[in-house]
């Protein structure tokens, strides 16, 4: 018989670094988790992966035991790493600090895909463009599709 779902926590770790220390400890304390098993579990499955953000949403079932899925890196983090800047633009629409290509974007698109709520390559580089623009990041050069 399938355990009785009990709520969900949506947390953003760095791979490899979770300790119970605040905001982990606090938000798996408050459903009643095991919080040292949840750091082992994560810290193991995201070695490779050591000091990126990662986003990850636990499932809590009645039992007080959990499932947890880690999602890929947030598009605004990915897109920080290719423009090698430390964070965005405070007036994304007058003032721009970086810039990436559509190269760039397209790679931070595919790994983004599986996440992402598109169904083409196209629709998910229009999206990660989009952060990016919102980002006070300039996209160089002229978009794929409009090589006509």
């Amino acid at each position: 018989m399938a355990k009785e779902i009990t709520g969900y926590v949506k947390l953003q770790c760095k791979g490899g670094q979770a300790n119970p220390a605040p905001p982990i400890g606090p938000a798996l304390g408050s459903k009643g988790l095991n919080i040292m098993e949840f750091c082992k579990q994560f810290n193991a499955r995201t070695q490779d992966k050591m000091g990126k953000v990662l986003p990850v949403l636990i499932t809590v079932y009645n039992d007080k035991s959990f499932d947890f899925v880690i999602k890929t890196a947030p598009a605004a983090v990915q897109l920080m790493e290719a423009a090698k800047i430390q964070k965005g633009s405070k007036e994304s629409n007058r003032q721009k600090v970086g810039k990436v290509t559509w190269e760039q974007v397209e790679a931070i698109a595919k790994d983004k895909m599986p996440d992402l709520n598109c169904f083409t390559l196209e629709s998910a580089m229009k999206m990660v463009a989009g952060t990016a623009r919102s980002m006070g990041l300039n996209v160089e050069g002229a978009a794929p599709w409009e090589n006509n």
